[in-house]
């Protein structure tokens, strides 16, 4: 069943008097508890197209579609809404509040809803177990490793239960051990909540643990055999 269709997606600039195309016909249908990674030179479009999918960016044509709701019609607060119950995204940078305790940036989406915080105590217990957060949770970012930051923002992604996970170069910004960690980690949310990855990323050795691979060129949307990744 697929829980995301991006369909034709094309997304221009202007540049002083030209037009550039940052991602050109782009279509992409990734189904329910799918690991899809998207790579692809600096400039190529692939962030793009991700920001677009997420809808934390609007396209000149074509739709997305997550759970079989069209997320390119909707408004502005409609969209946030959506966004805030179904998707959770991860950056590169992990964007914390640095005058925020690790516990208190996990828990920042939750205030978006209509639920108690309390609804959410048996999540976060397991998020921050699956996550090595539990003696953490009382630091501030300044006072926890880069690795540790970037658990806390995976959490705070995950902590409203999504059902599609964007990730945006999440370990672009750690050392080999540390991205290896951190795909590990949300290799094994996904086993344990379900949830579907849609990843960018330049890290072939994590490319190649995904269930299937795209390559973006020239805002090309490409599908690529893992066999040939190198």
């Amino acid at each position: 069943m697929a829980i995301l269709e991006a369909s034709e997606i094309i997304k221009q600039y202007k540049s002083h008097d030209s037009v550039v195309t940052a991602v050109n016909r782009a279509s992409l249908r990734a189904e329910d508890g799918e690991f899809v990674a998207i790579m692809g030179a600096s400039g190529s479009g692939k962030s793009t197209f991700l920001h677009i999918c997420a809808g934390l960016d609007v396209p000149n044509s074509g739709t997305v579609t997550i759970r079989g709701q069209c997320i390119t019609s909707m408004n502005a607060d409609e969209k946030a809404r959506f966004r805030g119950i179904y998707t959770g995204i991860v950056f590169q940078k992990h964007n914390l509040i640095p005058q925020l305790t690790v516990l208190e940036n996990i828990m920042i989406p939750t205030v978006m809803g209509d639920r108690p915080a309390s609804a959410f105590e048996e999540h976060l217990k397991k998020l921050v177990h699956i996550l090595g957060l539990e003696d953490r949770l009382n630091h501030l970012p300044s006072e926890i490793s880069g690795g540790q930051q970037q658990r806390c923002a995976i959490a705070r992604a995950l902590i409203n239960r999504p059902q599609v996970l964007f990730c945006d170069e999440p370990t672009g910004n750690l050392d080999r051990a540390n991205a290896d960690e951190v795909l590990e980690l949300l290799l094994k949310t996904k086993e344990t909540i379900g949830q579907t990855i849609i990843m960018v990323t330049h890290d072939v050795q994590i490319a190649a643990r995904a269930d299937r691979v795209f390559v973006m060129e020239n805002g090309i949307l490409i599908s690529k055999n893992k066999t040939s990744l190198s």
